[in-house]
């Protein structure tokens, strides 16, 4: 099979809304979580949020036409893919003459189809919707959009997989690749952030409500964690076929090796170990590594009590007593939900460039299942050239991923 590399990424997050931005972030191990007193009023048990900066897409960067069928997810992945595209020294004379693919990770819009929901209540008259709502309301809002603005004209479809979207998304763009149906996919995920996307969660009863200090809510695998932190934005990644990329010039960021999948077949929200360790026991078959070829994991690790305690069984099972250093990025991010599994990729990728394992943090004291675990509760400056990603989901979907340097 053909080789996959990943050759353009772009970011809009919490942790900053550029490369080097989030870079410095995640070596610091900066918070972008705060709370939010218009989801108390609102009517939320938790105020909760990772701050994503509102993307500003002037009529110079798109026209009116094309801004007006743009959801608040499809904004940031477009202003992602544009940092992807620059970066893999992709220019619009390229995109018109190339078929190039298009597969993101997205599972709801909840924004868009509240507000013509209420429109309609109010007014009774549909008309009123105009002609954009029906293109931000669905949940390929995102693909659809990609795909008109930079003329893709590969494959195009949304992967919706809960909290495994962003991670699938690359996985079978990937596959694609490997099997010579596509050259290049622009792969990603995005989330959006606005308070009605998140009600439902929030009834659940899933949030932290460590409110008192914002940045010290998302707390992964700590003894003390009492739920996730809402967050999004989204993330992009230019993957290409490794002998397309050489043809023409481009700087290749990293390599997709392995992606491994499974289903848990129980509960609609249960997470499961068995169905975890199948997931990355199959990334690791289809990359040809063992376990102790791992320099890093970066975990799904979510912060709540059952998710973290099956991942942190699984991760024992498999990479107990191995040098593999683990982390969840979602201490500093909250849970970026349907683009976890893409953004977690861009910030694996900064750490090989940049030689280090960010953070754990708010790691004070592990529980009897999370105490075995190799954890960096600090940034580590070493050398990264092999990670796996996990992101689980909602559903019982589990996506695993493999990427090395080159």
């Amino acid at each position: 099979m053909r080789r996959v590399v990943i050759t353009g990424m772009g970011i809009w997050s919490c942790l900053g809304t550029d490369l080097e931005t989030v870079k410095e972030s995640l070596f610091q191990g900066r918070s972008g979580i705060v709370l939010d007193q218009d989801r108390i009023a609102y009517g939320y048990r938790s105020g909760l949020t990772g701050l994503v900066e509102t993307p500003v897409i002037t009529k110079q960067m798109l026209d009116r036409h094309t801004r007006a069928g743009m959801s608040e997810e499809a904004q940031y992945a477009y202003m992602a893919s544009r940092q992807a595209f620059e970066q893999a020294r992709i220019d619009d004379d390229y995109l018109r003459q190339h078929e190039i693919g298009c597969i993101f990770g997205n599972d709801s819009s909840a924004k868009a189809v509240r507000e013509a929901a209420m429109l309609v209540d109010e007014q009774h008259d549909t008309a009123l919707l105009g002609y954009g709502r029906v293109f931000q309301s669905m949940n390929s809002t995102v693909t659809m959009n990609l795909t008109q603005i930079f003329h893709l004209r590969g494959v195009n479809f949304t992967v919706s997989a809960a909290c495994s979207s962003g991670s699938h998304s690359i996985g079978l763009g990937a596959m694609l690749i490997q099997q010579g149906l596509q050259e290049m996919v622009l792969c990603g995920g995005a989330q959006e952030t606005n308070p009605y996307s998140m009600t439902s969660f929030d009834a659940l009863g899933v949030f932290s409500v460590r409110m008192d200090e914002p940045a010290k809510a998302s707390r992964p695998f700590d003894k003390d964690r009492d739920g996730l932190v809402p967050s999004g934005g989204a993330a992009a990644l230019v993957l290409e076929d490794y002998d397309h990329a050489i043809a023409r010039g481009a700087t290749i960021l990293a390599e997709v090796t392995g992606y491994g999948f499974s289903g848990n077949g129980g509960g609609i929200s249960e997470p499961s170990e068995d169905g975890s360790v199948i997931a990355m026991t199959r990334a690791l078959k289809a990359a040809g590594l063992d376990v102790s070829d791992i320099d890093y994991i970066n975990a799904h690790a979510t912060s709540t009590p059952q998710g973290d305690m099956y991942e942190a069984i699984a991760l024992n099972r498999l990479f107990h007593g191995q040098h593999a250093l683990i982390s969840s990025t979602k201490s500093m991010t909250g849970h970026e939900c349907w683009m976890a599994g893409a953004s977690e990729i861009v910030y694996s990728i900064l750490m090989m460039q940049h030689h280090f394992v960010a953070p754990n943090i708010n790691f004070e004291a592990p529980d009897p299942y999370t105490e075995p675990l190799n954890l960096a509760t600090k940034t580590i400056e070493t050398e990264v050239h092999t990670v796996l990603s996990n992101s689980f989901g909602f559903g019982g979907t589990n996506s695993a991923l493999i990427i090395q340097s080159i």
